[in-house]
């Protein structure tokens, strides 16, 4: 691109940097929520509702309508009378926790990477990192309610059932081992598809797991969902698991080739291994052709890189994993092979890991 295109593309960049912190203020204070329940509402009426004052809400429902977020229902008359409505078709993005277009924690998740800005500068100088839990809870949440509304829409109706002869072994009770479960999800997702199958949900964090445990019993199923704060690559391997999964954590481990052995460890003979992991490019072509790549990027420089190297030795993955990176991992860790599972999806990219 030419000087003028650049200048033209820092302007927007910029913009949607603005975008993001005005969104997560939103969501933060509770602004979509109140202006979905209760709207239309004027400034004042939006301060009372969220508990804001009033001057700070009158700038924000501004904001937000010449962003083209929310929509004033007549900016003629006096600003104290103006009325600030939600559109419907975005509240799924904006304002529904459980829509599958729910955008918002992945907007959380980027605010709190700039708000650690200072530690990542230092961490890129001397070669260290910034580890999960220094991003504190917002990042663990974003992450978390980012992945919900797919975990409990698809992961059970759609992907599993991909994996040949699975949905059987589930149906007759199976137990399953859910590697890097954060907040338990994706876990508590299998766990209400299948329901003869027990789930115990492994997790280093321990501020995941405790959430974890408290999402299992308000969905539940507490008594078949078990998590446990331990290091899936010091895990202790019995064999009698018919189903181990790994969902989109692999790229941030210091040591995925340990898991990866830990897992296979893990699973009985003839029984499957699962990795989901982020639908990047197989090449690395130095152009800028495909937006998801982009994203992952820009997710690596700021979160999941600067994770990883928070612990030394790392492998220092980061977000682009592509397909012969995560092969040569599984290899090393006895596997055969890591085949790619026929499931579309616009963010990731799934595995059964064989041998």
């Amino acid at each position: 691109m030419d000087a003028d295109q650049l200048t033209e593309r820092l302007f927007g960049s910029t913009l949607g940097a603005l975008d993001v912190f005005s969104i997560h203020l939103g969501d933060r204070l509770g602004l979509y929520a109140a202006l979905r329940e209760h709207g239309p509402l004027t400034a004042a009426g939006l301060a009372e509702r969220a508990g804001i004052a009033p001057r700070y809400a009158r700038e924000w429902l501004e904001q937000q309508t010449v962003a083209g977020f929310l929509e004033v229902e007549d900016a003629a008359v006096a600003a104290e009378d103006r009325r600030f409505v939600l559109p419907a078709e975005h509240v799924g993005a904006l304002a529904d926790r459980d829509s599958i277009d729910h955008f918002v924690p992945f907007i959380r998740v980027v605010a709190t990477a700039a708000s650690r800005a200072d530690a990542l500068v230092e961490a890129y100088r001397t070669g260290g990192g910034v580890p999960w839990e220094a991003f504190g809870p917002n990042m663990r949440t974003g992450q978390a309610e980012g992945n919900k509304p797919a975990y409990l829409r698809q992961l059970a109706q759609e992907w599993l059932p991909a994996v040949p002869g699975l949905v059987e072994t589930l149906d007759a009770g199976a137990r399953v081992a859910d590697v890097g479960c954060g907040e338990g999800w994706s876990s508590i997702a299998m766990a209400l598809g299948f329901p003869a199958i027990t789930v115990d949900g492994i997790d280093i964090d321990a501020a995941s797991v405790e959430a974890a445990a408290g999402h299992a019993a308000a969905a539940g199923v507490g008594d078949r969902v078990t998590f446990r704060l331990a290091d899936a690559g010091a895990t202790a391997t019995d064999g009698t698991y018919d189903l181990v999964t790994a969902f989109e954590c692999i790229h941030d481990l210091p040591d995925p080739v340990a898991v990866l052995r830990s897992m296979r460890g893990l699973v009985r003979p003839g029984g499957v291994v699962m990795v989901m992991d982020e639908r990047v490019p197989e090449t690395y072509t130095g152009r800028p052709e495909d937006p998801v790549e982009q994203l992952m990027y820009g997710f690596s420089i700021a979160v999941c890189l600067p994770d990883s190297m928070s612990t030394s030795p790392s492998r220092a993955t980061g977000t682009v994993m592509r397909p012969s990176v995560l092969r040569g991992y599984a290899v090393e860790a006895g596997f055969a092979d890591a085949e790619v599972l026929p499931i579309e999806h616009d963010l990731w990219r799934f595995y059964r890991l064989v041998g």
